[in-house]
């Protein structure tokens, strides 16, 4: 294990082990925890990755207290890693008052407004600096990865792929924000994190990504009807309608009498790592 890295809990799981890790992160100036599983068959041969990516007010235990992941993920041989979903610390700045804004709502950009320009560097995170300590220090197969994610997160999983098609073979979401740049909820947090000029947000948002012309192979979304959110922040529509117009598979499957909770998350999951499994298994 990398000095770079340090464990801070570790335990077994279904024949393989459930860690949280932490490590000072020069993309945000911070230490970061993170938390990854990791199945049997890695004790043989490095497995792929599937990475998931959590929602407002979330840190990396939402999903790993309550996700239900692990028994599939070890059926099926993945390594599920679940970052953090901002920088964290006294110094940080932040917005105690809103839980849209500020710590635990990094929403996956780079920002570039002061004073969040140092720490809220998030994409890079995820994109650049996490990957490669994860290849350094787990038996994970790099070149089959997948990305997932809820909500903010389902939001940061639909851009992230979209920009590096190359490096991820698959992407699901469970209702994902797909047009924040205009969403009631994380519209505030674009202005604050990246300026007035709304030509920069378009470099995180799915639906004009796909617009400018980025492209992925198929997508899997997850979406309750009972959402308390659907309409006005999340809007499946939106995606829907700019997959069509460029031709992108996309399978929305609206959940009948679901929420937008990790009772809904939980009931879904397998189906998502199976999606992912197949997805890399070749």
């Amino acid at each position: 294990m990398s000095d770079q890295m340090k464990t801070i809990s570790s335990a077994k799981s279904h024949g393989g082990v459930q860690g949280v890790y932490s490590h000072a992160s020069d993309a945000c100036s911070c230490d970061m925890n993170f938390a990854v599983f990791v199945p049997p068959q890695a004790l043989e041969k490095p497995c792929p990755v599937v990475w998931y990516l959590s929602g407002l007010t979330c840190t990396h235990a939402n999903v790993m207290d309550k996700g239900e992941y692990r028994r599939m993920a070890a059926e099926l041989g993945l390594i599920v890693v679940c970052p953090d979903t901002s920088p964290r610390g006294a110094d940080i700045p932040d917005e105690k008052d809103n839980w849209q804004f500020g710590c635990g709502a990094g929403f996956y950009l780079d920002a570039t407004q002061e004073p969040y320009a140092k720490n809220y560097r998030m994409y890079s995170y995820i994109a650049e600096e996490l990957p490669v300590l994860i290849a350094a220090n787990f038996p994970a197969d790099m070149s089959r990865q997948g990305i997932t994610g809820h909500s903010m997160g389902g939001h940061g999983a639909l851009t992230i792929a979209l920009k590096n098609p190359r490096r991820f073979r698959s992407c699901s979401a469970f209702a994902p924000i797909v047009q924040p740049s205009t969403a009631g909820w994380s519209r505030p947090a674009f202005e604050k994190y990246l300026g007035a000029d709304e030509a920069s947000w378009r470099a995180y948002d799915a639906t004009l990504l796909i617009e400018d012309g980025h492209r992925f192979p198929e997508f899997l979304v997850d979406q309750g009807s009972s959402d308390g959110f659907l309409n006005d922040g999340l809007r499946p529509s939106l995606l829907a309608a700019a997959c069509v117009k460029a031709g992108i598979p996309l399978n929305l499957r609206m959940q009948d009498g679901y929420d937008h909770s990790y009772f809904f998350i939980s009931t879904f999951m397998n189906d998502h790592l199976r999606w992912h499994a197949e997805r890399l298994s070749v």
